[in-house]
């Protein structure tokens, strides 16, 4: 322990007790609020009360009374620092990389530049360096509730094959279409030599389309032409949504005729209606490095290996021996179907690259060296499940708020929570 000198304890006093003499006290802060092991000040606790009443100001609606917003603003300050302890205790953190993509994303939002964004706060007076701080507190509690959020949602195969029944997951998963549409009008007293003239009309432009002209290049004078856009079949003219269904991307319709004239579709795109995905069915033999086995040696393997399977020897026998991939070892290497992204770069630009039936030379990847054999390649349907996983989002989205609210209740339940003011 420290000892000091008399004289000093007695100059220490005689100031201690000249400040008991002084004008009254004046506080630079004070503590709002006690949760866990933070504290919430009050200068945090008005500032952000007033940018919650410039937002309100702002939007023209009507704020609550002055203390029943200072409550609300507390108790949401309570609860983010309890979701940021927890990130703290499991060493949660937004590097400057991910904060700036994030922050570019906002100023893209905004229909600006980074600099741009950061010049516009700087002429209405705010901090830029506060505002990418805020941003990453955001990204940061959006991790903890997603990481202890989803894992409480609980979609069953039912609740998705239900939603997809119900008119409003018919209506929601629907196809889309995007048409090109040209209209040849006749008047509502045209001769029937003069509807004949139209159809015929119709007809050329039928051809010019069918060849490959673009229907914006289709300038004859009196036809009319136009992008539909995207749209559900339900959103259709009645006309169009007839033919709709029997078209495939790049189709052109015949000929429709209505009380306006001529109708002729392109389908440009479709989307829904037969989602097809290039999927390769492969095997691969994967040998890795080890203290054993260097590099070149795994290396120098593989090749043997492959000379071997060339040679006639079984590519599956071989696969069974020696691959060190134990999910598909023991079924002979096979991969079975895989879709484009589903393998690491290295491996899908190989496997793509091979014709079906050859032994690509070794490849090597992060996990070691392979020997890959395309076994077959399809044009694979998706439809049926890019509808599935669209309704599980939809069931997602809606059971995140509540079990987020039920969550939020539950930490906020259970935290040491002293409110000082």
């Amino acid at each position: 322990m420290i000892k000091f000198p008399k004289h000093i304890l007695f100059a220490l006093a005689t100031c201690l007790l000249s400040l008991g003499t002084q004008a009254e006290t004046q506080w630079l802060d004070r503590i709002a609020a006690i949760v866990d092991e933070d504290i919430i000040l009050a200068s945090e606790l008005q500032a952000r009360v007033e940018t919650v009443k410039g937002n309100i100001a702002r939007s023209g609606q009507q704020g609550p009374e002055e203390e029943q917003l200072r409550k609300e603003v507390l108790d949401l300050l309570i609860l983010e620092s309890i979701q940021m302890q927890m990130a703290n205790r499991v060493g949660l953190r937004i590097d400057d990389e991910q904060l700036n993509e994030s922050v570019s994303r906002v100023a893209a939002k905004n229909n600006m530049t980074l600099s741009q964004f950061r010049q516009a706060l700087l002429d209405s007076g705010a901090s830029y360096r506060a505002v990418r701080e805020q941003i990453r507190r955001e990204m940061i509690l959006q991790r903890v509730q997603m990481g202890n959020v989803n894992q409480r949602i609980q979609i069953s195969d039912q609740e998705v094959k239900n939603y997809l029944e119900s008119e409003e997951g018919r209506a929601r998963t629907a196809p889309e279409y995007h048409f090109a549409h040209v209209l040849i009008p006749v008047d509502s007293d045209a001769s029937e030599s003069e509807r004949a003239k139209a159809e015929q009309k119709a007809l050329a432009i039928r051809a010019r389309l069918k060849r490959g002209d673009k229907y914006s290049a289709i300038t004859t004078p009196g036809v009319d032409t136009s992008d539909l856009g995207w749209r559900r079949e339900t959103d259709l003219p009645s006309l169009f949504a007839k033919v709709a269904p029997t078209m495939r991307d790049g189709d052109v319709s015949e000929p429709l005729k209505s009380a306006s004239g001529f109708h002729v579709i392109q389908l440009l795109e479709s989307r829904g209606l037969n989602e097809l995905v290039a999927q390769t069915r492969a095997s691969h033999i994967l040998l890795k490095p080890s203290a054993i086995r260097s590099e070149a040696e795994t290396r120098a393997l593989a090749e043997k290996l492959r000379r071997r399977a060339l040679n006639g020897e079984s590519f599956r026998d071989l696969a069974k021996e020696y691959s060190e991939d134990i999910g598909s070892a023991q079924e002979g290497g096979d991969l079975g179907w895989t879709s484009p992204g589903q393998l690491v770069p290295e491996f899908q630009e190989a496997m793509d690259n091979a014709d079906i039936g050859t032994i690509t030379e070794p490849v090597q990847s992060a996990y070691g060296w392979h020997i890959i054999k395309v076994v077959e390649r399809r044009q694979h349907d998706v439809s049926d499940q890019l509808r599935e996983r669209m309704a599980r989002n939809v069931l997602h989205e809606r059971k995140y708020q509540d079990e987020l609210d039920i969550w939020l209740r539950k930490i906020r339940s259970e935290a040491y929570v002293d409110i000082k003011i």
